[in-house]
């Protein structure tokens, strides 16, 4: 029997919701710029398809089950929200839809299995990195598993780096012009530690003092992302209490993580907590975006020539709209030609979970993406994200292309020590 949902579980969600609900015209600007309505070429797997699906879905003349393959074939890219002429805030109605509707959803066993051991791991990074060298010892028997079990191991890399964790306290060189807070993530600590000493390196160089909150948890996308509002719920809450309100910004690595630090004021609608939310979420600021405001000094000319290919990160570009830092950043390194790749407004696959929940699309979307960067003739690749740092590296070394993909950061922070 069809139901509409619960007024009660709608009441703190429903004014952003219904206002992402009305706004869409239907005017089709989105679709060119939809990965999954270009994969698959289906009215149902695009935007304003979806804002159908969900509305009718919320009225109660649908059910979830009948909406959720379509629904759950939705990358959340947010790319419709660039393209769209009306404003409509996709991404404040696929999440909380996700979240209200994941309490009734129906799964298999090995779908529960997979869900609950990526809830578990991906968020942590001690136990990510013991799943992740497990990992890498299961890879032969790939074949063997249930592909939903065996998606996961093409992301496992060949070699973890070795922890390493950041100081509590990172003092600025010379005089203090700032003081922030960094999120260190959870398997970007695990994949690429790199990254955040880069980012604490260049704040530094610049004059920003560092803090890493010890008690700061995982920033809770992951848990958005597929729909555990509780959980996401837990780790806003558990970070509102750990970082300190005495910062001029909290500096995120990872475009997925930024976004969900600016949805916690959704994620905690209606909450005791949502004008701490609203406030911590308007200091989030991405690497890039901070370190621009900050007119760092050129890195001195590097030894030859460097074609560095620049993608967006759709967590970035979107959700966060920063587009221009990242590239004035690095080209304003001496001796670096910056190359556009086609199409940066398409996502690269990776999506938080996506390219483990919905691995076949995924893998197309990831093997176009490094079909483009191999040729665009760029030495480097330089990204925003770990999760498209990770997928990126998966196809192009599927393609047998030896491109490294780095992060902006790393990158910059190279530069300046003259290692790049």
């Amino acid at each position: 029997m069809k139901h509409a949902i619960p007024v009660e579980a709608l009441s703190a969600a429903a004014p952003a919701m219904a206002e992402a609900v009305s706004t869409c015209v239907h005017c089709g600007f989105c679709l060119p710029d939809c990965p999954t309505y270009r994969e698959l070429g289906a009215e149902a797997d695009s935007p304003r398809g979806r804002i159908v699906l969900m509305k009718e879905v919320l009225e109660g003349t649908l059910t979830a089950a009948e909406a959720a393959p379509h629904l759950d074939r939705c990358l959340g890219c947010l790319s419709c929200e660039t393209s769209c002429p009306s404003g409509v805030r996709y991404g404040e109605l696929l999440s909380p839809y996700r979240a209200l509707t994941e309490p009734d959803r129906k799964r298999n066993p090995v779908a529960k299995l997979r869900r609950k051991l990526l809830s578990n791991t991906l968020p942590s990074p001690k136990r990510f990195r013991v799943a992740a060298t497990l990992g890498r010892l299961a890879k032969p028997l790939r074949k063997a598993l249930p592909s939903a079990l065996a998606a996961p191991l093409d992301l496992v890399p060949a070699k973890l780096p070795k922890a390493a964790p950041l100081a509590p306290v990172n003092p600025p060189e010379g005089e203090r012009r700032a003081r922030v807070a960094l999120l260190a993530g959870c398997a970007q600590q695990v994949l690429a530690p790199g990254i955040n000493h880069a980012a604490v390196s260049l704040l530094n160089r610049a004059g920003v003092e560092v803090i890493v909150p010890e008690g700061q948890v995982c920033c809770g996308a992951l848990a958005w992302h597929i729909g555990d509002g509780p959980r996401a719920a837990a780790h806003a809450e558990a970070n509102l209490a750990a970082f300190p309100d005495d910062v001029d910004a909290v500096i995120t690595t990872a475009a997925g993580c930024g976004s969900g630090l600016r949805d916690y004021p959704l994620i905690l609608a209606g909450t005791a907590q949502q004008a701490a939310a609203e406030s911590f979420a308007a200091k989030a600021v991405d690497i890039a975006a901070y370190l621009a405001t900050l007119e760092l000094p050129a890195p001195p000319p590097l030894s030859k020539p460097l074609k560095i290919a620049y993608h967006d990160a759709c967590h970035l570009l979107h959700a966060q709209r920063v587009r221009d830092p990242p590239r004035d950043l690095l080209r304003a390194i001496p001796g670096v030609e910056l190359i556009d790749l086609p199409d940066p407004q398409l996502c690269c696959g990776s999506a938080g979970t996506y390219n483990l929940d919905q691995p076949e699309i995924a893998a197309r979307l990831g093997a176009a993406k490094a079909e483009l960067v191999r040729d665009s003739g760029a030495d480097l690749v330089a990204t925003g994200n770990i999760g498209c740092l990770a997928q990126l590296d998966t196809h192009l070394e599927k393609l047998g292309c030896d491109i490294p993909v780095r992060h902006t950061a790393e990158l910059l922070a190279a530069a300046h020590a003259c290692e790049l």
